[in-house]
């Protein structure tokens, strides 16, 4: 895995490891809602919306107008594997151009930001300083990287299917449009890393290492 001194490289069609937490370790996450709306804003902002026209009254007269839409980022930015937990988040994805993660962040940390102050009442930073992005530069980082994601729910879930990641979508018991498992999944369809050749599933790869995931989580601890 990538040492934490390469932050901040920005590469066309690179990939990232994002990942921050709460303000002071706090929660950023503290009801169910709030996991949703950060899934939500993802969507959006991974998804092309379909346009909505709105109507209006001003002086008597009816108007037309196009709803306004956060930016989107489908054709910038792909998701690969991301999970979210009480304190922190970790998102795998790939940028097409240098500056598409850092605006793709951008507008989703805002957007959450305002949405948790508002509904807890609040003011001040929900984040702890500026989010984390480790680029990765080998096949086999991207491999083990999303077992890394998939298996951090283990400290609050022993059910990996029922945490708030992409796990599911990489077993197919879930598509999700915004989510893009192929690229590595494709690594046990053609056997192409040595440390797979003899594991012919993803869960497989994922739940063998459940004896090892406190070791794992520790040592690539975002602390």
């Amino acid at each position: 895995m990538p040492g934490k001194d390469r932050f901040k490289v920005y590469v066309e069609n690179g990939y990232y490891h994002i990942y921050n937490r709460g303000v002071a370790k706090q929660k950023i996450f503290l009801k169910s809602q709030d996991y949703k709306v950060f899934l939500n804003y993802l969507k959006e902002a991974l998804t092309t919306a379909k346009i909505e026209i709105i109507m209006f009254s001003l002086r008597g007269q009816s108007f037309k107008a196009i709803e306004r839409r956060p930016k989107n980022f489908k054709e910038e930015v792909n998701l690969i594997a991301y999970c979210l937990m009480p304190n922190h988040f970790h998102l795998l994805i790939k940028q097409k151009n240098k500056n598409s993660m850092e605006k793709f962040m951008r507008s989703v940390i805002t957007r959450y930001s305002s949405y948790f102050n508002k509904k807890y009442d609040r003011v001040g930073h929900v984040f702890q300083g500026r989010y984390k992005a480790i680029l990765l530069e080998k096949d086999e980082y991207l491999l083990h990287l999303t077992r890394y994601i998939h298996i951090n729910p283990l400290e609050i879930n022993s059910d990996l299917t029922k945490a708030y990641s992409s796990y599911p979508d990489y077993l197919g018991l879930r598509k999700t449009k915004w989510v893009n498992p192929e690229i590595v999944i494709r690594f046990f369809n053609q056997k192409t890393l040595p440390e797979i050749t003899k594991i012919n599933t993803y869960k497989h790869f994922v739940e063998s290492y459940k004896k090892d995931s406190k070791a794992v989580i520790g040592s690539l601890s975002i602390d």
